[in-house]
């Protein structure tokens, strides 16, 4: 039987990149198990509607799973106000050696409670949100070790960073570096526009403008507006606990 099951949780409207990066670096972990888990077993098409991936497991069928793994997408507000999603996240978390998310993702992992008040990244659009759940936000790390075992990383490619990283921690630096020579992993983009820092004025507002067309559907604006009342509403009851 395998002795590292990893649990890649596989949404509706995901980003593909935000999975398929860590998942080619986490696969190759000795004796590593993956699933790609969602309510139930079935196709799921990303957020560009055309492609699909098969979620093989359910929630049920995973509950304990070594590594937890949540990609960011589009549609993540709405799956960050699922009570099913949220309680397998907080109950999965309990036992996991490690959280873990890319992108948008740890939207998810604030909503259901695990970074209150811990370090964390994401997309940078996402970066706002994460403040309105007691998180403390980082924008200049690619991954960011909240604690000994939750990690979250920044938009996108990041997972591919993330993937390695955890390798690096689980198997060792030197299967790591193999991980990184088989996947040929040697980045040299053509352009240096790849973090808010580097680029120009003109090209962060196009990249929000595109981005925005994506965010500003109906469901995504209600599921943002749900989302965002939700945190604040838990905020306001945890300060009366006190």
């Amino acid at each position: 039987m395998p002795s590292l099951q990893v649990a890649i949780m596989l949404y509706p409207g995901f980003t593909a990149l935000d999975l398929i990066g860590p998942y080619e670096s986490l696969r190759w972990l000795p004796d590593a198990e993956v699933r790609f888990v969602w309510h139930e077993p079935g196709p799921i098409a990303a957020d560009s509607g055309v492609l699909l991936i098969g979620a093989t497991h359910s929630f049920a069928e995973t509950p304990s799973p070594d590594i937890i793994l949540i990609p960011g997408g589009f549609s993540t507000m709405e799956h960050a106000r699922d009570e099913a999603v949220l309680d397998w996240v907080r109950r999965a978390h309990q036992s996991a050696a490690w959280t873990t998310s890319v992108c948008s993702g740890s939207v998810i992992l604030a909503a259901a409670g695990v970074l209150d008040g811990k370090r964390a990244t994401s997309h940078w659009a996402a970066l706002p949100v994460l403040r309105t759940f007691g998180v403390q936000p980082v924008g200049d790390e690619r991954v960011v070790a909240a604690d000994d075992r939750t990690v979250t990383a920044a938009g996108v490619s990041a997972g591919i960073d993330l993937g390695l990283w955890l390798a690096g921690r689980i198997a060792g630096e030197d299967k790591a570096k193999v991980i990184q020579l088989s996947m040929e992993y040697d980045p040299q983009p053509p352009f240096d526009s790849g973090h808010m820092s580097k680029a120009s004025a003109g090209t962060k507002a196009a990249a929000a403008a595109m981005m925005g067309k994506q965010m500003a559907t109906p469901a995504a604006l209600s599921a943002s507006a749900g989302l965002l009342l939700d945190a604040a509403l838990e905020r306001i009851r945890r300060r009366r606990r006190r």
